[in-house]
Parts: C-alpha cells; sequence; structure tokens
C-alpha cells in the first residue's frame, strides 16, 4: 500500500515538474505587444487572429510571384521580396515565412539581422559571399556559395549576401516566424526616426561630428 502510495506521490511530483519545464512565454511575433485591459481598445494579439475556418478556402493558403525577378535598380542593387504572414494568411501560427533574394552584379543585401527568424539560404543561380557575426566576441563566420550551395544564418545575428559574380544571382531563404523582421544595421544606426543624438554615433563609432551628420543625412528617412 505505501509502495503505490510512493508511487503516485512520485508520478505528482514529475507530472507537475514536467507542467513547469513545458511552460514558457510565447515568442513574439512583432517588436512589442503592450499590455491592455479594455479588451475592445485591443488592436493586435501576438500574430494574428484567426479566420473563421468555414471561410477558409484554398486561397488562403497560396502566394503567387515569386517568379517574378525584383528590382535590383537601388544603391544596393538587390532586392527582398518577402512572403510573410501579411501576404500569405495561412502563415499564421505556423512558424515560417520565404524570400526571393535578386542581386544585380556586385549587388549587397547589406548587414542585417532578424530578430525573430533562423534564415536558411540557398543560392539557385551566381555567386554570394555570405556571412554572420556572433554575439561578443563578434566572431565572423563566412563562406562563398555557388549554385546549389546552402547556409544557415542563426536567429538575431548580424549576417549579410554579396554578389561577387559578374552576372546577376538569385537566392531563396526560408526563415523560422511568420514574422522574422529585419533590422537593416547602417539604417537602423544612422536612419532612425527621430535620430540618434548624433553625440552618441561620434562616441560609440569613434567618428568626426561631420561623418557622423553626413551619415545620418544619407540614411534618413524619405
Amino acid at each position: 500500500m505505501m509502495k503505490g502510495f510512493s508511487f503516485l506521490v512520485t508520478l505528482a511530483i514529475l507530472a507537475l515538474a514536467s507542467s513547469f519545464v513545458s511552460a514558457y512565454d510565447p515568442s513574439p511575433l512583432q517588436d512589442f505587444c503592450v499590455a491592455i485591459n479594455d479588451i475592445k481598445s485591443g488592436v493586435f494579439v501576438n500574430g494574428k487572429f484567426c479566420k473563421d475556418p468555414a471561410m477558409v478556402s484554398a486561397n488562403d493558403f497560396f502566394f503567387s510571384g515569386l517568379n517574378i525577378p525584383g528590382n535590383t535598380g537601388n544603391k544596393v542593387g538587390s532586392n527582398v521580396t518577402l512572403v510573410n504572414v501579411d501576404k500569405l494568411a495561412g502563415l499564421n501560427t505556423l512558424g515560417i515565412s520565404l524570400a526571393r533574394l535578386d542581386f544585380a552584379p556586385y549587388g549587397l543585401n547589406p548587414p542585417h539581422t532578424h530578430p525573430r527568424g533562423t534564415e536558411l539560404l540557398v543560392v539557385i543561380e551566381g555567386t554570394l559571399l555570405v556571412g554572420f557575426v556572433t554575439s561578443n566576441p563578434n566572431k565572423l563566420f563566412t563562406k562563398v556559395l555557388n549554385k546549389g550551395d546552402v547556409f544557415v544564418f542563426p536567429i538575431g545575428l548580424i549576417h549579410f549576401q554579396f554578389n561577387i559574380g559578374k552576372t546577376a544571382a538569385l537566392a531563396f531563404a526560408g526563415l523560422s516566424s511568420q514574422n522574422p523582421g529585419v533590422i537593416t544595421i547602417a539604417n537602423a544606426v544612422f536612419g532612425s526616426d527621430p535620430p540618434i543624438n548624433p553625440d552618441v554615433l561620434i562616441k560609440a563609432f569613434q567618428l568626426d561630428k561631420n561623418v557622423v551628420e553626413f551619415l545620418q543625412k544619407a540614411f534618413a528617412p524619405n
């Protein structure tokens, strides 16, 4: 009888411990979600509201257009066409999205991070120099990729892709979030709205004031 009781107590403790281990806050699906007590005044949930299943159709799981090259006629010579939950509603809660990356010759997808997603990239055409930098002490992992090569960029780490070929390049990337987000480093630091106090940037980057002011003008939002 006592052995049976001890077994039940042990089982109950293990079950309770298991519930603590498996309990966690859901990963954020946007930059922030400020709590509000009046649900009538709320405009977002962590992700998207769900459509009535009876109203769902095949089109909710469909997107067309990734066969169309993106416009690379810009300063960096690249274009990212992202298919996330905003463009494909059926991705909601599935934790995945997709992107097409087009590069002009010597085009660059500048150093950036995805705060909510790991990126898995495959080269379809061309040759790309890619890499990511770890958190401190900031080790660089870099590789030249050719057609058919795959490279993974861990969640949240600064990374880049640079077309080192004389011809256009094409890649596709899967990301482990329905809304991975993107922070382009130069734009965020020198082009924030409102601008970061120049004194902060002068000291942080050890740059002359004139250089900081030039960069803030160059990256200022249109």
